[in-house]
């Protein structure tokens, strides 16, 4: 009966340890269990988030009515009303910013031309729980070709590709009509990192003039998609 006492009370105080820490080793064997067991693996830390790629691009060009050449804008917008442009209200611009540019030539009253170009850019940045920032604009993008085929009643929308122009872009070419007068438009959105750049030029002859070739306003707006995009690289070099 002596032998057993040290035994006994051992199972007794074990029986009184809470259920939580019987697992690190009350055992008859003087603790051989404990030291024969293999380590369980760490626990993840609570709340922790899931890594995404960081953005390529963390800002936008400071100035976005300086993004098109003023020598640009003399061929595409003639005689604009503010060849400077009109930078549209933004909530943040460093996620949106656009600039809006519209004039009518009448030099010769016979051929009045009427122009208008807006650019636009929208940065997506990564988050965790959206996915990277080049996945968001992907997805940004495909909704801004599918806005530009039905802008201002558009229909029998025209798209493809437009080669040459950031990681990859769409042309939208369409003709809406708009207090009696017929517009042609062509919009491309392209894609650059995690920006994506929206850039829609239109035209018009008034009062019986003919209106400008689709093909011509469609060069028009890859002209300044491509000048758009350059300056969001040169605004975060360094």
């Amino acid at each position: 009966m002596h032998r057993t006492a040290p035994r006994l009370a051992r199972l007794l105080a074990c029986a009184a340890v809470p259920v939580m820490l019987v697992a690190t080793g009350c055992s008859g064997d003087g603790g051989a269990e404990k030291k024969s067991s293999s380590p369980s693996a760490p626990a993840s830390a609570p709340g922790a988030s899931p890594s995404v790629k960081a953005a390529t691009f963390a800002k936008l060009p400071p100035e976005v009515c300086k993004t098109i050449a003023e020598k640009t804008i003399d061929s595409l917008v003639p005689k604009a009303k503010k060849k400077e442009g009109e930078a549209l209200p933004t909530s943040d611009a460093n996620d949106s910013a656009s600039c809006f540019w519209n004039g009518l030539n009448d030099e010769d009253v016979k051929d009045l031309q009427f122009r208008s170009l807006t650019v636009s850019y929208k940065r997506l940045a990564s988050d965790p729980t959206l996915g990277s920032g080049e996945k968001r604009a992907e997805k940004f993008a495909e909704q801004q070709v599918t806005k530009a085929t039905t802008a201002d009643g558009a229909k029998d929308a025209k798209t493809g590709k437009a080669e040459g122009i950031g990681d990859g872009a769409n042309l939208v070419a369409t003709d809406t009509k708009k207090d009696d007068d017929d517009y042609r438009n062509a919009t491309v959105v392209t894609r650059t990192g995690n920006v994506v750049v929206t850039v829609k030029y239109s035209g018009a002859g008034f009062q019986g003039a003919k209106n400008p070739a689709a093909d011509d306003i469609a060069k028009g707006a890859q002209d300044a998609a491509k000048e758009a995009v350059a300056a969001v690289a040169a605004a975060n070099k360094g």
